[in-house]
C-alpha cells in the first residue's frame, strides 16, 4: 500500500545521531557521539531504596494515573527552586512534563500556527529543529557568536519577518556548540523580542552542570512581566534521563494551553518516575550531587581539550566550554563534515557532523560536535588521538 502522509511530516527526518548509533555498534568505537551524561553521575542506590519503599508502601499510588500538571510535591519543590532563581514570577506555573523534550514540543503546538515563522540559533539541537518542523513553520537561523546569538541578526531578521512568532534559545552551554551567552546579549535579546512581540522558548538543561566562570542569570529572570518567555528545564542532566522528567515555567495562560495539549498527548508524566524524583529532592543534597557532577564533566572536558590543543591540525578550530557536554569543532577547509562519518568510524572514533544541527539539514558544514561526559580518560585520550590524524589527512 502506498500511504499518504501528512504534509507536516515533509522535511522531517529521523535523528541521524540515532541513525549513528547503528553504525557505531561496530567493536571497538570509541564515540564522541552522544549527548547522554556519564551513569557515573546517576544516584543508583539512592533511587533503587526509593523505589523500593515506595512500591511496598503504596503501590496502588504511585502505579496508579496521576493529574496532567505533575506530581504535587515534585511541583511545588520545583517551584520552589524556580522561585529562589527568580524564573518563577507572579502569574506563572510550572507544569511537570515528560522530559524537556515534551515541553519544547508542547510549547510550540500551542503557539505555532502553519507558516508561522520561528527563529532559533544556528547551529541548534536537533530534537527541538525536528519538532518546529512538524509544525511546518519556516526556520530562521540566527548565527552564534562566542558571547551568544548574533543580535544584531536576530534583530534584523525579526524586522524582515514579522511572521515570525518564536525565538528558541539555548543561551547556557548551548547544545551543540558549547557556547554560553553574556548577560548583556541576553538582556538585548529579551528587549528586541519583547518590541517585536517574539516569544522566546528558553531552553535550559544543563545550566546547573558548570564547572568553570560564573553564574549568568537566565533570560526568564530578566522579564519582568514573566509574559515573554516560557522556560525549560530537566533532571535529566543532573539525576538521570530515564526518569523522564522535564518542566515548563510560563505564564499560566500559556501553561495552561500546554496542559490541555499534554491531557491528549500522554495524560501525565510517569507518576512513579516523579514521586522518585521528589524524594530524591527531598532527602539528598542537591548540590553536593551536582558538585560532583560539575568535577566529574570539568576533568573530561579539561582533559579532551588538552589532547585537542595538543595533536589538531591547526586548521582545526574548537570552543572551549565553562559547562555542559559538549565542544563544537571547525574544519577550516573546503570539506563536508558529514563525508567523514563514514572514514572515522572505519578509524574507531565517531562524531556529529554539523549538518545534523542547522536549519538547513541538507547543506555541507564543516561543523562537527564532540561528547565528552560518558567516554574514559583513556579513551579521550585515544579517540582524540585517532581523530586528529584522521584530520591530519583530509
Amino acid at each position: 500500500m502506498e500511504y499518504n502522509f501528512a504534509g507536516r511530516m515533509n522535511g522531517v527526518k529521523g535523528s541521524a545521531i540515532r541513525e549513528m548509533f547503528k553504525m557505531m555498534q561496530k567493536p571497538g568505537v570509541i564515540s564522541f557521539a552522544g549527548g547522554n551524561p556519564s551513569p557515573e553521575t546517576f544516584p543508583v542506590e539512592e533511587l533503587k531504596e526509593i523505589s523500593q519503599r515506595l512500591l511496598t508502601e503504596n503501590p496502588g499510588l504511585y502505579l496508579q494515573y496521576g493529574i496532567t500538571e505533575g506530581y504535587a510535591p515534585l511541583a511545588e519543590i520545583l517551584s520552589e527552586q524556580m522561585k529562589e532563581k527568580g524564573i518563577l514570577k507572579q502569574g506563572d506555573k510550572l507544569l511537570i512534563t515528560s522530559g524537556a523534550q515534551q515541553a519544547i514540543d508542547l510549547a510550540a503546538k500551542a503557539i505555532l500556527d502553519k507558516g508561522d515563522g520561528l527563529a532559533c540559533e544556528t547551529p541548534s539541537f536537533i530534537g527541538a529543529l525536528n519538532a518546529f518542523r512538524t509544525y511546518e513553520a519556516p526556520l530562521f537561523g540566527i548565527e552564534l557568536q562566542p558571547d551568544g546569538i548574533d543580535t544584531k541578526m536576530l534583530e534584523d531578521t525579526l524586522a524582515a519577518n514579522p511572521n515570525i512568532k518564536l525565538l528558541y534559545i539555548i543561551p547556557t552551554f548551548q547544545n551543540p556548540s558549547g557556547i554560553t551567552a553574556s548577560e548583556a546579549k541576553r538582556r538585548e535579546v529579551l528587549e528586541i523580542c519583547i518590541r517585536h512581540n517574539v516569544l522566546i522558548i528558553e531552553d535550559n538543561p544543563y545550566g546547573e552542570l558548570r564547572f568553570a566562570g560564573e553564574d549568568v542569570p537566565t533570560i526568564k529572570s530578566m522579564d519582568e512581566s514573566g509574559e515573554h518567555v516560557i522556560y525549560v528545564g530537566s533532571l535529566s542532566k543532573v539525576l538521570s534521563p530515564g526518569l523522564r522528567i522535564g518542566f515548563v515555567v510560563a505564564n499560566e495562560k500559556i501553561c495552561e494551553k500546554i496542559t490541555v495539549l499534554k491531557q491528549v498527548n500522554d495524560v501525565h508524566t510517569n507518576l512513579l518516575s516523579q514521586a522518585m524524583a521528589y524524594e530524591w529532592l527531598k532527602n539528598y543534597s542537591f548540590s553536593e550531587h551536582v558538585q560532583e557532577a560539575r568535577a566529574l564533566y570539568g576533568h573530561k572536558c579539561s582533559l579532551m581539550l588538552k589532547e585537542m590543543d595538543e595533536t589538531f591540525p591547526e586548521y582545526v578550530t574548537y570552543t572551549r566550554p565553562e559547562g555542559g557536554l559538549f565542544i563544537w569543532c571547525t574544519i577550516h577547509k573546503d570539506v563536508d563534515s558529514a563525508k567523514l562519518v563514514k572514514p572515522m568510524i572505519d578509524q574507531n572514533v565517531a562524531f556529529v557532523p554539523g549538518c545534523n544541527f542547522m536549519t538547513d539539514i541538507d547543506a555541507p558544514t564543516p561543523f562537527f560536535r564532540l561528547n565528552y561526559s560518558t567516554s574514559s580518560d583513556e579513551n579521550i585520550v585515544k579517540g582524540i588521538h585517532l581523530m586528529a590524524e584522521a584530520l591530519k589527512n583530509i
